[in-house]
């Protein structure tokens, strides 16, 4: 299993490691043909706008679309923004597979940046320490969405069939969970698939 990290721009180094430390071959993804050698992706932090810019002229963003209906996707912060399908912003063409819409730095600006402790029991943990930078806040549209968590009644970490986001940056902190629980995903995923494929044959 090989998990991908869009690497044009934003913190994709410490998800890189994060996926190390859990043992996962990680590979940052740059071009459109990195993304056959990918089981999953993970769209980090970073600025949505600049993110979308780049996605458009290196020819990115249609790629991506494709893969992320078809294979397990991570979106952190800015990530989470370009899942939405809406977001607020003409400068951001979400890629649309979450049904949420994204108010781009609903908590504030650098300066507003906090940490807290979350209740994360939903996917085994009790008391999670989140770093919150410049978040977004995820406004859900659908019963299709699972809220895994929620700070001060918003719902900073949701799932909807294989794409999970979080509005905040779970590779700045030293708890693995939230990463562990994608690549579990991922895993389950291609099991399915697997079976899929020898039930064809």
């Amino acid at each position: 299993m090989t998990i991908g990290v869009l690497a044009l721009q934003g913190g994709f180094q410490r998800h890189i490691a994060m996926l190390h430390q859990l043992g996962v071959e990680a590979m940052d993804v740059r071009y459109a043909n990195q993304l056959s050698d990918c089981d999953a992706l993970i769209l980090p932090g970073g600025e949505s706008t600049t993110m979308t810019h780049l996605l458009l002229s290196e020819h990115l963003w249609q790629p991506i679309n494709e893969f992320a209906r078809q294979h397990p996707v991570f979106g952190t912060c800015a990530g989470a923004i370009l899942l939405s399908k809406d977001a607020h912003d003409t400068r951001v063409e979400p890629f649309g597979l979450l049904d949420a819409e994204a108010d781009r730095n609903a908590y504030g600006r650098q300066v507003d940046s906090f940490t807290t402790t979350l209740d994360l029991s939903s996917i085994g943990e009790s008391e999670y320490t989140a770093v919150f930078i410049r978040a977004p806040q995820l406004i859900i549209t659908s019963n299709e969405v699972e809220v895994l968590g929620i700070e001060n009644g918003r719902p900073v970490l949701i799932r909807q069939g294989n794409v999970l986001a979080a509005t905040f940056h779970p590779e700045l902190t030293a708890n693995p969970a939230i990463h562990r629980y994608f690549v579990e995903s991922v895993l389950n995923s291609n099991k399915s698939r697997l079976k899929k494929v020898v039930a064809h044959v």
